[in-house]
């Protein structure tokens, strides 16, 4: 019979080992997309037994759903870091953040890569269990962006007209596709022209 310390670390080593599953596969998704990594390769790269991959997750579909969960849990504390920082303005926070967002799609470590990006167009037609999780996740993210761009009507230093939440969505949706270009054209060139619309949507000029 295990005793209630027992039961704690077993289950803290099991929310260990399934986190740094998870962690392994967004480094090697992240740079070979989902469909051609196969679980051999995530388990061997982890160091964890073949056989144990099924008590954490029932299939490779709900791997991927749990792999975008993380995911995005992650972004989500790395992104306030830049939505929340005290002492800033709202929209100097936004710059931030849309600088921290370029920085990661332009460096050449696969780990810093969005895998909304990554995984958008490959797993959305393949697996709906996945959509909904990258749709939740992407939903989260703009909303976090109306937030803040709230916050900056309230403090004046976002003059907009739109609403908060379609001029969220308008940004995400333009560094999203800023993101598949510059991946596309291997420039910089994509990442500017989608700062310099930010930087005039900011400023209350029309999108």
């Amino acid at each position: 019979m295990h005793t209630p310390m027992a039961a704690t670390d077993s289950t803290t080593r099991n929310a260990t080992t399934k986190s740094h599953i998870l962690d392994t596969a967004e480094r090697i998704v992240g740079t070979k997309g989902f469909s051609a990594v196969g679980l051999n390769e995530i388990l061997a790269t982890a160091d964890v037994p073949k056989g144990s991959f099924y008590y954490y997750f029932a299939s490779k579909e709900a791997f991927g759903t749990a792999l975008l969960e993380h995911y995005f849990a992650s972004y989500f504390s790395e992104m306030e870091k830049y939505l929340s920082a005290p002492g800033r303005s709202a929209r100097a926070r936004l710059v931030a953040y849309w600088t921290f967002w370029r920085e990661k799609q332009e460096c050449g470590d696969p780990e810093g890569k969005c895998l909304a990006v990554k995984l958008g167009a490959e797993v959305s037609d393949i697996s709906e269990e996945m959509r909904l999780a990258l749709k939740n996740g992407t939903s989260e993210i703009i909303s976090r962006i109306a937030r803040v761009i709230k916050e900056g009507k309230s403090d004046g230093s976002i003059p907009i007209i739109a609403s908060p939440k379609a001029t969220a969505h308008a940004l995400y949706e333009l560094w999203m596709g800023a993101s598949v270009m510059s991946k596309i054209s291997h420039e910089r060139a994509a990442f500017n022209t989608a700062l310099a619309a930010t930087e005039r949507i900011l400023s209350g000029e029309a999108f």
